[in-house]
């Protein structure tokens, strides 16, 4: 496959980017002085993409019109215009599945962080107001009788709420549809998820579909005793919409690891007492972000050495 060329936009981890280097021709833009430039010399030779980061559309694909595949990395892929690679014949994976445990576990975690304000509590301790001022005020919450509503019962929504159920959580959902074999009940719209529960989990993937699902209107459903936990996308949520909640008492609490406009947090967020906040790091372990990374290029020699792919995104199946 040496004689393969592979673009690599931007840096990938050293499990991936290794194994590129060793079975591919692996071209680095990101080493480019002028990428631009480069891609004009190499464009027509790049038959796949080893994407890291950054976006991929039809003006990105224009410059490399001989690309047969897009292998990201993540489960997300709305950074991908899908309908532009199927017209240009190009096949998109991605990487689920071997990240399902790790953010489930990061949402379960993440879930109790902000109904017991574990993140304030550890706060407390250590500007040494345990020692001065006493113990920890009593949290207005508890997961206790808790209703959990997942918003997008995919393979991580799954394992939440397998998780879930362990702490004695009642499950509901909503999605596109009702799921056949699933006893959770369902809910045909997201309004009347939240108005079913008190703790709403946001799973759910970004995209012109889902892009501020959760509004003002949610939130009001979801109630003053109401947590909201997003581990899905940023854009899922109206952030505007969501801080004006919290600020109002529309609902009790947040816990989010993804945001509208990574790495930027809004000031008036972070300033909230009933808000837990993560950097994005749901699947942030070593050992998943190398599952990850390696399934890139399972993907891309699978592509290569039989003309299928091992993990192609939903809409690559449908053609």
């Amino acid at each position: 496959m040496k004689s393969i060329d592979i673009l690599m936009p931007y840096p990938m981890l050293p499990i991936a980017q290794e194994q590129l280097e060793a079975a591919f021709t692996l071209h680095k833009l990101f080493e480019a002085d002028d990428p631009d430039t480069v891609l004009a010399e190499i464009g027509d030779r790049i038959r796949g993409v080893a994407l890291g980061f950054g976006s991929v559309d039809t003006a990105f694909l224009r410059k490399i019109p001989n690309v047969e595949i897009v292998s990201s990395f993540g489960v997300g892929y709305d950074h991908i215009d899908v309908d532009a690679c199927l017209a240009a014949n190009a096949e998109v994976t991605h990487t689920p599945d071997v990240l399902s445990d790790e953010v489930a576990d990061t949402a379960i975690g993440l879930m109790i962080m902000a109904i017991r304000e574990f993140g304030q509590a550890e706060t407390w301790l250590r500007e040494g107001n345990w020692k001065h001022k006493g113990p920890y005020p009593l949290t207005k919450a508890t997961l206790r009788g808790r209703k959990l509503g997942i918003f997008g019962l995919g393979r991580i929504g799954k394992e939440i709420a397998k998780r879930a159920e362990a702490f004695g959580l009642e499950i509901s959902y909503h999605g596109r549809s009702r799921q056949e074999g699933i006893s959770y009940p369902y809910h045909a719209s997201l309004k009347e998820l939240a108005a079913a529960c008190d703790t709403l989990m946001v799973v759910a993937p970004g995209g012109a579909d889902t892009e501020h699902a959760v509004s003002a209107e949610i939130l009001s459903a979801l109630g003053p005793d109401g947590v909201l936990i997003n581990v899905g996308r940023g854009s899922v949520v109206d952030e505007a919409a969501l801080i004006t909640a919290l600020e109002d008492g529309t609902i009790l609490g947040a816990g989010l690891d993804v945001f509208e406009n990574e790495p930027h947090v809004p000031e008036r967020l972070m300033q909230l007492p009933g808000v837990t906040l993560l950097p994005h790091v749901g699947s942030a372990s070593r050992f998943t972000r190398d599952a990850m990374g390696q399934l890139v290029v399972d993907n891309l020699k699978s592509w290569f050495n039989t003309g299928k792919a091992i993990t192609p995104v939903p809409e690559m199946r449908q053609k």
